[in-house]
């Protein structure tokens, strides 16, 4: 008889990578996706596999109710969470995120329920008869719950997508403003209700509260101006982080930090700065050091 191990990783495996991105969006953290993730290929080895007949949904149905589990415990944790809270930033060289990192941030408002029916029927392509047998409601109570849920986000989804080749070239401009100290450039580039979010997590030095508007904005490069005179940020590569132009860079005292710009219309709208080295460990393990 044939090793039920072996077995299981055969068809669970081609299935991975779907999986980890239904954990991610809902729980926005690579490293408790990929736990759920393990978590249901653990349930996968016990599961009376010859009795499932799609594989896919049955553990997308493991998955979504393990990841609604840990938003209860993940909530309770963001409360007491140390300034601004940003999901942990995936980097791709091309721009490949279905749920932009604005997006991801919009679906934190939800309930649990609301955002898991939002990313299965919206996001997926899941038909509501799955939804409904995922979350164990009835269709016409997800239908609901995708709806609100669209009413919520909607200001999140970008109005003007911008052209992958013109968001990196903002991102280099942008870099190179802000770390020379060209406050002139700076400010060309930004729009008048622009906002900063950085999240250090209580970790390493990090604004607490969102910077909002130009002036501030403004005033807040200005104040890191010496900063990057005394130790220049090191680029690492450009990329996608969470679908948005942007960079990596090492900081003053090696430290690991993501930025993600949000343009509209040609003027970057907001700046999303990841510097909290637990939402970073994923990244060490491919950036140089």
């Amino acid at each position: 008889m044939e090793a039920p191990g072996p077995d299981a990783a055969a068809s669970f495996d081609p299935l991975r990578p779907d999986l980890t991105r239904v954990a991610y969006r809902m729980l926005g953290s690579v490293a408790d996706a990929e736990d759920v993730v393990q978590e249901a290929f653990l349930r996968w080895l016990d599961a009376d596999r010859a009795a499932v007949r799609e594989p896919g949904a049955f553990l997308r149905r493991v998955v979504t109710r393990l990841c609604l589990d840990q938003l209860k415990s993940a909530r309770r944790r963001r409360e007491t969470y140390v300034g601004s809270w940003l999901p942990e930033p995936v980097v791709e060289e091309s721009e490949v995120e279905d749920v932009t990192l604005p997006l991801l941030m919009a679906l934190e408002r939800l309930s649990p329920l609301e955002r898991a029916a939002f990313l299965l029927h919206d996001v997926f392509g899941v038909d509501f008869e799955e939804v409904a047998a995922t979350l164990e409601r009835d269709p016409a109570a997800c239908r609901q719950l995708a709806s609100r849920a669209r009413a919520h986000v909607r200001a999140a989804r970008p109005r003007f997508p911008v052209p992958p080749e013109r968001g990196l070239e903002l991102a280099a401009a942008f870099f190179e403003a802000s770390r020379s100290g060209d406050l002139g450039r700076l400010r060309s580039l930004l729009s008048a209700d622009v906002t900063v979010h950085a999240d250090g997590g209580g970790r390493v030095s990090a604004v607490l509260e969102p910077v909002v508007g130009l002036e501030a904005v403004t005033r807040l490069f200005a104040s890191l101006a010496p900063v990057y005179a005394g130790s220049m940020s090191r680029l690492v590569r450009w990329g996608f982080v969470n679908g948005l132009p942007g960079f990596v860079t090492l900081e003053q005292g090696d430290t690991l930090q993501t930025t993600a710009l949000q343009v509209e219309e040609g003027r970057i709208v907001a700046v999303y700065v990841t510097r909290n080295p637990d939402k970073l460990r994923h990244l060490e393990r491919r950036e140089p050091a």
